[in-house]
């Protein structure tokens, strides 16, 4: 189970191979590298791993859009077949924010997987799902994903596997770790994530208030009047393409595969100066508003 807030695994474990797999928080939207990779919790986690386990081998197959059908499904079996010593595991997002969805269905799916990779001996480490309070129209779906948490909170406790807390963590409250989309997080975000996973599995990334308290400063708090047009501006730029998808029965992963699909050796210093630059400034991360004409630049890549 996941130790108290604060407090690292009593004794941490020479991981030397480590799959991820989920949706789009997983595959790293979005925290975009200068070469227009999306990099991610995960890929910052193998990152620190390998920078000290000579050989260490990293998959990702989290592709975004995917749910849950897919990840306990096509992402399982590769996994299952890799035999890694970890797998962290994001899945139910897309499949809780369907209101015709049973929760306890969904829950009872996602066990199931979490027990097939404990009975083959792997480590895993479950993410809840985070508190959508501050953003407007998703705060509508907070009762669900709320009580979707408690399902993976008493998973985890019956397979005795980690899970983080992604709801209780307040790093996470706050609109610096979010992307302008206000659906993913951005590289502030996905690098708390990070340093919160090493530090429960007793490697720290350094101090804890690197996932703590990573501001130094409250978030800024704009005057009404700016809120709503930067909420309006939102909804017309990233809500309504989102929604529209949804009731086309459409995805953003139609036809796009994982960003690394083999169990291979990570070289330790692929992002290199990314990781001393986190290193050195842990109360240097950025605002969601940061890096968004880059960002929309992206995604109407892709959509093209």
């Amino acid at each position: 189970m996941n130790p108290p807030e604060g407090d690292q695994a009593q004794r941490p474990t020479a991981f030397r191979s480590y799959v991820a797999i989920g949706d789009s928080l997983t595959e790293g939207l979005d925290d975009l590298t200068p070469e227009g990779e999306y990099r991610g919790f995960a890929d910052r986690l193998a990152e620190h791993f390998s920078a000290s386990v000579p050989g260490f081998r990293y998959a990702n197959l989290a592709v975004r859009g995917r749910r849950m059908r897919h990840i306990f499904g096509e992402q399982l079996e590769q996994t299952l077949g890799f035999g890694p010593d970890l797998v962290t595991v994001h899945a139910g997002g897309n499949d809780v924010l369907r209101p015709n969805t049973d929760l306890d269905d969904l829950a009872a799916e996602f066990e199931t997987g979490i027990r097939r990779l404990r009975d083959a001996g792997i480590r895993v480490v479950i993410l809840s799902g985070h508190d959508t309070g501050w953003i407007p129209v998703l705060r509508v779906y907070r009762g669900r994903i709320a009580v979707f948490s408690m399902h993976l909170r008493a998973i985890a406790e019956r397979t005795a596997s980690d899970i983080v807390d992604l709801w209780s963590m307040g790093a996470l409250n706050d609109p610096r770790a979010w992307s302008v989309d206000r659906l993913h997080f951005n590289a502030a975000g996905h690098r708390i994530v990070a340093a919160r996973i090493a530090d429960m599995l007793g490697a720290p990334m350094g101090p804890r208030e690197i996932w703590a308290r990573p501001w130094e400063t409250p978030p800024e708090r704009l005057p009404r009047i700016l809120r709503r047009r930067e909420n309006w501006r939102w909804a017309r730029r990233h809500l309504v393409p989102w929604l529209s998808r949804r009731a086309l029965g459409r995805s953003s992963g139609d036809g796009r595969l994982p960003k690394r699909p083999q169990l291979t050796e990570l070289r330790p210093d692929r992002h290199g100066g990314e990781a001393a630059e986190d290193a050195a400034s842990p109360n240097g991360s950025t605002g969601a508003g940061r890096d968004s004409s880059r960002l929309d630049g992206a995604r109407d890549r892709e959509r093209r």
